[in-house]
């Protein structure tokens, strides 16, 4: 029969094994999440002084966490949304969190003229712009049309945006020749893979279907993001499309 001494011992190894063990499986875990990201600690925390960052839909939500993040790391942040009460609300609590410099433009996706004259007031007003957040959307709304009478969900989401990107591609390139790596990200869904295009009744004339429609400008975003990356391979901007993920 052990003795008290003997078995204090035992529990004691055991708890040493033990932490010993946990101590190389949280090591092995984040070696293999670095692994999986391909990023290094020194990427993820790394700081954009001197960058240009436009966000669409950056008043609120995923939007706005991403706009105060890049604020923190030190980028100049363009908020593009549709409310411009909402935005500057939204820009102001940024800077007072941040100690950056927060801009607002007006940018309503359902309509093509506003995404022209959005782009415009940019470029007359930045010299480049090294992100670009393709982060604005709608989802699931009743059957409503945009300006020019695309389906909303489509000409919202994926439409607006396409214009949007082709347009400030020019502010992009000069970010290439600053020394920054500019990136272009489009926000889709993991719903893409539902989705297809009806691409002979895209405006869902022929009946609507509002989770069908959303999953269509979902896919559509992911082969937008596709064919940009593999058209501007060479040039210096990269370009990435990502479903947001859940809390």
């Amino acid at each position: 029969m052990l003795s008290t001494g003997a078995i204090a011992g035992i529990v004691i190894a055991s708890l040493v094994v033990g932490a010993i063990l946990i101590f190389f499986i949280v090591v092995l875990a984040v070696k293999m999440s670095r692994k999986r990201s391909g990023n290094k600690v020194a990427d993820i925390e790394k700081r954009l002084d001197g960058a240009v960052a436009c966000v669409t839909g950056g008043n609120a939500g995923i939007g706005r966490e991403t706009a105060l993040e890049l604020s923190r790391r030190g980028a100049h942040v363009v908020l593009l949304c549709r409310s411009v009460s909402k935005a500057e609300e939204a820009a102001k609590t940024i800077e007072v969190e941040t100690g950056n410099t927060v801009d607002v433009e007006k940018l309503d996706l359902a309509s093509l003229e506003s995404v022209r004259e959005c782009a415009e007031a940019l470029r007359a007003k930045l010299d480049k712009v090294d992100l670009l957040v393709n982060n604005a959307g709608i989802m699931m709304c009743p059957e409503l049309k945009t300006t020019e009478g695309f389906e909303m969900q489509f000409g919202t989401n994926h439409l607006g945006h396409f214009l949007l990107t082709e347009l400030l591609l020019p502010l992009m390139e000069r970010s290439v020749y600053t020394g920054f790596k500019p990136r272009i990200v489009i926000l889709s869904s993991s719903l893409h893979k539902s989705g297809k295009i009806r691409w002979d009744d895209i405006n869902f004339k022929r009946g609507y279907d509002k989770l069908e429609a959303y999953n269509q400008s979902k896919l559509a975003n992911v082969l937008h993001a596709k064919h940009l990356a593999k058209r501007l391979q060479g040039s210096g901007i990269t370009v990435y499309s990502l479903h947001p993920g859940k809390k």
